[in-house]
């Protein structure tokens, strides 16, 4: 099996999925990030397609940065100065060629992540 990276974003303080939150995915090395791909969340809170599809797969370390401070503004959540989360990074690695998911659950004022399935 081929394996490949998917994530979703929730909003648990309005209790529903967060759409329009941009996704960067970034493959951690000793000298720099290197962006791998950018997406943007759909009306289910999902990326249209794998964030890492199983084409570009690599086993490594990497890290999620969901920029979420736009949407708590747009939703209403937080002020315009008032901002306690703007940007949200889940740093992880993947060690075997499988399915990963990485979904982000968040507030205005924090966050949880797991290794889903």
């Amino acid at each position: 099996m081929a394996g490949y990276l998917t994530t979703h974003v929730l909003d648990t303080a309005r209790g529903c999925p967060a759409q329009g939150i941009r996704i960067a995915l970034f493959r951690l090395s000793e000298n720099a990030p290197h962006k791998v791909a950018d997406a943007v969340t759909n009306a289910d809170g999902r990326t249209d397609a794998p964030i890492l599809a199983k084409a570009d797969f690599s086993t490594g370390p990497y890290e999620l940065v969901f920029f979420c401070g736009a949407y708590l503004r747009q939703t209403g959540q937080v002020a315009e100065t008032a901002l306690f989360l703007d940007r949200v990074p889940v740093r992880f690695t993947m060690t075997e060629a499988t399915h990963y998911h990485v979904p982000l659950l968040f507030s205005p004022f924090g966050y949880s992540t797991y290794r889903g399935s």
